[in-house]
This record gives structure tokens, sequence and C-alpha cells, in this order.
């Protein structure tokens, strides 16, 4: 059934945005794809794998009516943040906006909707990629539902981020009309346990708001578009629906700490298990959508896991400490420095498991803890940066150097 969900699902995103197919596989394709943490890694069986929820983009949902009139659902408030609330919807809503996309291709139309948030006062507003890709019209929707036309200036596959800017005079109007920029906030300084909002138009239905809790941090999920993953992400159990995607994740003190992106779930709606893009990730990239339509992402080119007991055993490790390279990119930087992949395979307790790879513990003398830290690592230098690589090889603990690359733009499409 999880198969059946993804499909259904991709079709809806498929008819919203005119034909264009954003497929996210399994385990199998997750493992092999460039720098993506493998969910279940080689441990997972072919039956485990058809009972894992497929982790699937919120999609555009079909733009048939953006009436809104707030709403607050999800979680038990504690005392005292009732009104609170309250108040954070007022002010918060009149920076968040509803995006329509039009398309037109081969005699076929299409539409869509999603959100996005106003990032400053020349206009540029923030959402996701997979919202305004292959988009003929975009348009924003003010709170206030004054509609004007916006165009795209900046995206990012990779991160699932986009910019787009409504005109000097539209803004004007809008800001007339009481809508403002929201602040960024500090998506590092969040703990499992903490509470947030997410605000947006779920379903098309517009300025809706839903309350949950951040459920856990430090999430790796794929970028949908490319094969490279997106490290930090948030998890919550606000309320994410079709519709929701590009909108604000929010801190009750009514900063962003994250871009609501993607659900995990069989049905295509919301199953308690959202994934919202960190506000540090949308820090790094987005001044760079603004300055060049565009953000270089550095590249260590490798596949990889974390060290768990069987490939520790496999492997005859110390420790589970690590990220274990299980395949590096033929000419990519890892390749350059000598690091090497798998050598062969093992079956332990029944499981085939990949052996022979490096394990990385450390760069630039931090410590990793797993795969997931490794691509946290990487992802915040630049290319062009040395970095060094702590490696347990054969026993023998190494230190190498290893020149980052821009990522290049046709791996693995």
């Amino acid at each position: 059934m999880a198969g059946l969900g993804c499909v259904t699902l991709m079709l809806i995103l498929c008819l919203a945005l005119g034909g264009i197919v954003v497929w996210t596989n399994g385990v199998g394709d997750a493992f092999r794809a460039s720098e993506q943490e493998p969910p279940l890694a080689v441990e997972a069986t072919a039956q485990a794998s058809d009972a894992v929820p497929v982790l699937v983009p919120v999609p555009a949902e079909e733009a048939e009516d953006t009436a809104g009139g707030g709403t607050l659902e999800g979680a038990p408030v504690p005392a005292g943040v009732e009104g609170r609330l309250a108040y954070l919807y007022q002010e918060v809503n009149r920076g968040v906006v509803n995006i329509r996309v039009y398309t037109g291709r081969a005699g076929m139309a299409g539409a869509g909707a999603g959100s996005g948030f106003i990032l400053d006062e020349d206009g540029h507003i923030v959402t996701n990629n997979h919202v305004v890709a292959g988009a003929d019209l975009v348009t924003v929707i003010f709170h206030d539902g004054t509609e004007v036309r916006a165009e795209i200036v900046g995206t990012d596959g990779d991160s699932d981020l986009a910019v787009v800017k409504v005109d000097g005079d539209a803004w004007a109007t809008a800001s007339a009309g009481g809508a403002r920029p929201l602040l960024l906030g500090d998506s590092s300084a969040l703990s499992p346990g903490d509470w947030v909002v997410a605000i947006g138009n779920p379903f098309s239905l517009g300025s809706s708001m839903t309350l949950g809790i951040v459920s856990a941090i430090g999430r790796t999920i794929p970028s949908v578009e490319t094969p490279f993953s997106i490290p930090m992400a948030i998890q919550t159990d606000a309320a994410i629906n079709p519709g929701n995607s590009g909108g604000p994740l929010l801190a009750l003190d009514g900063r962003v700490v994250g871009v609501n992106a993607q659900i995990e779930s069989t049905t295509g709606t919301n199953s308690g298990v959202g994934f919202a893009i960190p506000s540090d990730v949308v820090r790094l990239v987005v001044p760079a959508l603004i300055e060049n339509g565009r953000y270089a992402w550095p590249w260590l080119g490798v596949t990889g896991t974390d060290v768990g007991l069987l490939v520790q055993q496999a492997n005859d490790l110390p420790s589970q400490e690590g990220a274990y390279l299980f395949e590096v990119v033929e000419n990519s930087p890892a390749a350059e420095a000598g690091l090497p992949g798998s050598s062969g395979e093992e079956r332990v307790h029944g499981q085939v498991v990949p052996r022979g790879g490096d394990v990385v513990l450390a760069v630039n003398g931090e410590p990793i803890q797993d795969f997931t830290a490794l691509l946290t690592a990487v992802a915040f230098k630049q290319p062009g940066d040395v970095i060094g690589l702590t490696i347990l090889r054969d026993g023998e603990y190494q230190t190498t150097a290893v020149e980052l690359a821009e990522r290049p733009a046709n791996l693995g499409r």
C-alpha cells in the first residue's frame, strides 16, 4: 500500500504542475543516491521496505478556492498559550502568502497552489522549489485577498527552496494593506518538545494555522528533484497537508524556523509526521538565490550509511561511530583524494552487508557520529574548501585532505 500511496500522491503533483512528475523512490534508490543517507541502509529486507511509509513532498493542491478564515488545529495547548496563539496568528499571518501556479504545455493546462512567506521589504517571497518548478505563471495572494503576479528569482532543487518576487507597485499596495516580512529564527536552537505552528494554504484553504511540537531535529530528507539530501530537517506533528508546501513553520515568538516541505504518509495527507527545511539552510541558500538565481553546493562525492551493528560486524570495526562510505563517485573529490568505497559484501545474520569501505570519524578534527553528521559538515562548506578527514581504513587511522568541488548539475538525473 505504501507504493500505491506514493503513486497516487505523485499523480496529484503531476496534474497540479502540468505534467511534471517528481518521484521519490524507496530504500534502494535512496541508498544509491550520491551523498544521500539511506533510511534503512543495507540492513533492510525487501519485505520490511514494503511496509515503510513513503516519504513524499507535500504536493501543490489544485487551486480552486483561497477563501481563508484562520483555523487552529492540532495538539492541546498548555495553559497560558491560547492568547499568545491568537495574537501570533494576527501578527504573523500578514507575512504569509498563498501561491498559485499555472502551466500550459502540449495543449494541456494545469494549475496548482502552495504557500510562502514574505522575506523582506523588496517583495521577495520564499517558497519550495517543487511548488513553482515548471510554472509558466506564478501569482501571490496576500492576507487581504489581493492577488498579484510574481516572477521566479531563483530556485534550488537540492534544498527544495525557491524565491519569487512581486514588483515595487504590488509590494507598496500589499504593504499599505498590512503585509509585512517575517523574521528568520535559529533552527539550531530548537529542541524536541518545542511548540511550533504552521501557517499556509492546505487544500487551498488560505490562512490556516495548525499547532504542534518539534518531534525531532537533525533529520535527513530527500530533496525530491535531485539525488542529494537536505540535512538538519525538522520533524513536526503540526498538521502539514497538500498546499502547505513553502509555508513557514514558526516558533511561538513568531520567527520562521523552517519551510514546510514534506510529509511521511501512505495516504497523501497528514499522519502526524511532517518535515520542514530548517531556517539555517534558508539563511544559507536564499541570499544566493536572490543575488545569482542559484546556489553552489559543495560536493564530496560519496554514498554511505551509519555504522550499525551489522556494518560493524562485517567490517570488524571497534565501535559504531562514524560515517561508513559505501560508494565513491568516479572523478569526485573523494575519488581524487583516494577514498575507497566498499570492496565487497558479506552476509551477516542473513543480511547482505557491504565491507571494505572507509569510515570517516572526524572532519577538521570535529568528531563525526554518523553519516548525517558528515553530510551536514560538508553542506556548510563552500566549493574549493579543503577539509581534513580522519578515517579508519583496514584497521589503521589516517588523515586525508579533500578539496570540495561544486555539485555536478546532471548527477543521477
